[in-house]
């Protein structure tokens, strides 16, 4: 039986990442400064409240969960969040049993969606009635302000909120700056999450041999991170040969082959939520790197340490992209799509551009203490055969930027 055949043997517990039964912090406090955080961009702007449809967005503001992958694309469940007054959730049916204990949240509704596989042809007759209840709330604990924030909802739920005298302005706006610093607690639970994200690094190094699949290496590190308390990973990048370069191919059923480098990008939500998004690459099996692997991975951590070293507080995203480390030109072509980004829940606000693509897609931000962010590398010349991913994770502090990945950055 061939490497790839074999099924692989249970990692999380050896490797240390099964569930803590404690939280690393107060979950409660945690919760409710979340919440405080977007009650305050909600004053600032002078919205009356929030109608969140974007999973991560409820999950910031309540900690309440459902089937977030499920919800993410069926608009299922909502959360309405006063600026002065309750916190509705509005979750799917029979599941209001699942946001019991939690501080911040006042009131549990029945959902009433209109999207077309629930309601068919009635969904007309469906948004109205949603449509209705959401006003309701509005005339009720408003004080007269109807102006809202919406992040994400059909078309037709829009054209009814406003039809009624509502006025929606950008909600991933107020939710992206509302979620961008990290409290102290929330920098734990985002340690415990890179705690097994890490410990599943560790059990794929171990099991990259010649013969196993990208696909059946990349399981590794879903196994690690469920048996953790993990909950999902955003995507699937990893490749493995000629197949890492260009970027962005997913793990596929290759088999791995003795001296090919192995390169992958975690996006990995772990335990409470929090993303850990760290990128590593590897050569396969007992053999010497080449030449070629060589002189990539080492650009790679010279890009890597050289644009660390700009994150600090008080600084521009402008003033990032202009100091950035140079791309030789051979990778220009192949480069990645940002410096680096902030992350959270997610890959989150703000995310800074190269000096090359500043004036079409950049925008300048100012770096505070409290923000997270990953610095990226990918180094895949135009004309070559393979190509190096790697990516750190650090806090923004006022003096400089402290680590939060760990896991060596040895080929």
């Amino acid at each position: 039986m061939s490497s790839a055949a074999r099924p692989l043997p249970p990692v999380a517990r050896q490797h240390g990442a099964m569930e803590h039964s404690e939280p690393p912090c107060d979950l409660d406090a945690v919760r409710l400064q979340r919440l405080a955080n977007v009650r305050a961009a909600l004053r600032r702007r002078d919205y009356a409240g929030a109608l969140l449809f974007d999973q991560l967005n409820t999950r910031y503001a309540t900690d309440a969960t459902n089937m977030q992958i499920w919800c993410a694309h069926n608009e299922a469940r909502y959360v309405w969040v006063s600026t002065e007054g309750p916190v509705v959730l509005f979750e799917y049916a029979s599941c209001a049993h699942l946001a019991e204990g939690l501080p911040t949240i006042d009131e549990v509704r029945p959902c009433q969606p209109f999207l077309y596989f629930l309601s068919g042809d009635r969904y007309r007759e469906h948004a109205r009635r949603w449509a209705a209840e959401l006003v309701d709330l509005v005339r009720a604990h408003g004080g007269g302000n109807r102006r809202i924030a919406v992040d994400r909802m059909n078309h037709l739920g829009v054209r009814l909120l406003r039809a009624a005298g509502i006025e929606c302005h950008d909600g991933f706006e107020l939710m992206e700056r509302a979620r961008c610093v990290k409290s102290d607690g929330e920098i734990a639970l985002m340690r415990e999450s890179l705690r097994v994200c890490e410990a599943g690094m560790q059990a794929m190094r171990e099991a990259l041999v010649p013969g196993i699949t990208e696909n059946a290496l990349w399981a590794v590190l879903h196994e690690v991170n469920s048996a953790g308390g993990g909950e999902w990973i955003e995507t699937r990048l990893l490749s493995s040969g000629p197949r890492t370069n260009p970027w962005f191919r997913e793990a596929s059923h290759r088999p791995i082959e003795a001296g090919d480098l192995v390169s992958f990008d975690t996006d990995l939500v772990g335990p409470y939520g929090y993303c850990s998004d760290i990128s590593r690459s590897w050569v396969c099996g007992d053999v010497r790197p080449t030449p070629e692997q060589c002189d990539l991975h080492a650009l790679a951590r010279e890009q890597i340490h050289y644009n660390t070293e700009l994150v600090r507080a008080g600084v521009h995203t402008r003033e990032i992209a202009e100091k950035a480390w140079t791309l030789p030109r051979r990778f220009v072509k192949n480069r990645y799509g940002v410096v680096m980004h902030g992350v959270g829940l997610c890959d989150e606000y703000p995310s800074v551009k190269h000096a090359m693509d500043f004036e079409t897609r950049g925008y300048d931000a100012v770096l505070q203490p409290g923000m997270v962010m990953c610095v990226e590398s990918y180094m895949g010349a135009e004309d070559g055969r393979e190509g190096v991913k790697l990516e750190e994770q650090v806090l923004v502090t006022e003096t400089g930027c402290e680590p939060l990945s760990t896991f060596p950055l040895d080929l």
